[in-house]
């Protein structure tokens, strides 16, 4: 890692955030939500409500379904069980995933919250406040979250475009020159993409046509060479397909922003009404949709009064 990689992370209104920038940019970014949640790392007491086939059961811990993996022995319906989370719950269009978990003996505790995994890294980290230049801006986090959430995402000669789907997140590389050329840069801004989103699970991605194995076992080495382990990875095939699979223990900032785009334009307003200067207008016009989604968090407009010591006030566009 870069001498000059550092995590920049805000304790903002509704949600935590955090980059790691180096040398300007960012190379990897996550955003916690605050509210009720099951996270990795969790030890908690929940009660099994349901089996399922397989062995396991549907359980619930603090009011929230969990799936775990296998029943204890001698443990039935009813029971109450100690578990661990050993994955986030993972949004997906229509059928969203449960958080997983799995039985524990050790003693209950809190899940490490962002900023604990920040300062596990052992990486430098620096927390960033309202009063002070936007150093998460000035590395590119409104573009990072615009990628996201359209999915466009441009590198010098080309594009990609990532969809994420219920059995993968799919990257597709378009752009014009050589097929090499473009499928080795391609495939080095999908990685990028890859490790900036936090993206886990099964990945693909759609390159150029590559004719011989010389050029697809370049490209091969260029995504090798790019993306931290741990991961698999397939050859590329003569279509110039590629699979990467790398472990998932929690949603990617494509998957957390796509499944609530309205929750995370609400937050995102208070963001930058948090950095507003002083002397600036307090009424504000916002969509429908965010003021209903702001409408039940009346202590985050609070908080964002004590902080910038601005009463805002908010209507309807």
């Amino acid at each position: 890692m870069s001498a000059a990689a550092t995590w920049i992370w805000e304790d903002g209104i509704g949600e935590t955030r955090a980059a790691l920038i180096v040398d300007g940019c960012i190379v990897e970014a996550a955003i916690e939500p605050h509210g009720p949640a099951l996270r990795v790392g969790a030890v908690v007491e929940a009660r099994i409500a349901e089996a399922v086939p397989g062995g396991g059961a549907i359980v619930v811990a603090d009011e929230i379904e969990a799936l775990l993996d296998r029943i204890p022995p001698r443990t039935g319906t009813g029971r109450t069980i100690r578990v661990a989370v050993v994955r986030d719950a993972i949004p997906e269009a229509g059928r969203p995933k449960r958080a997983k978990v799995v039985a524990s003996d050790a003693a209950v505790a809190p899940a490490p919250t962002l900023r604990d995994r920040i300062a596990a890294s052992g990486i430098p980290a620096r927390q960033l406040r309202a009063h002070e230049p936007d150093a998460l801006e000035a590395a590119g986090w409104s573009e990072l979250l615009a990628e996201a959430l359209t999915g466009e995402i441009a590198f010098p000669g080309g594009a990609l475009r990532l969809s994420p789907t219920p059995a993968m997140t799919l990257f597709d590389v378009d752009g014009a020159g050589p097929a090499e050329p473009l499928a080795i840069a391609g495939a080095r801004a999908a990685v990028a993409a890859i490790r900036r989103m936090g993206i886990g699970g099964s990945v693909g991605i759609d390159l150029p046509t590559l004719a011989g194995k010389g050029p697809r076992a370049a490209v091969a080495a260029a995504i090798d060479a790019a993306l931290p382990l741990p991961f698999e990875r397939t050859a590329v095939n003569g279509f110039g397909f590629l699979q990467i699979v790398r472990p998932r223990p929690r949603a990617s900032l494509p998957e957390l922003l796509r499944s609530d785009p309205i929750a995370a334009e609400a937050r995102a307003l208070l963001r930058r009404l948090e950095r507003e200067p002083l002397g600036s207008p307090t009424h504000h016009r916002v969509p429908p949709a965010v003021l209903r989604h702001l409408e039940p968090h009346p202590d985050w407009l609070e908080l964002l009064a004590r902080r910038t010591g601005v009463r805002h006030r908010l209507d309807t566009l």
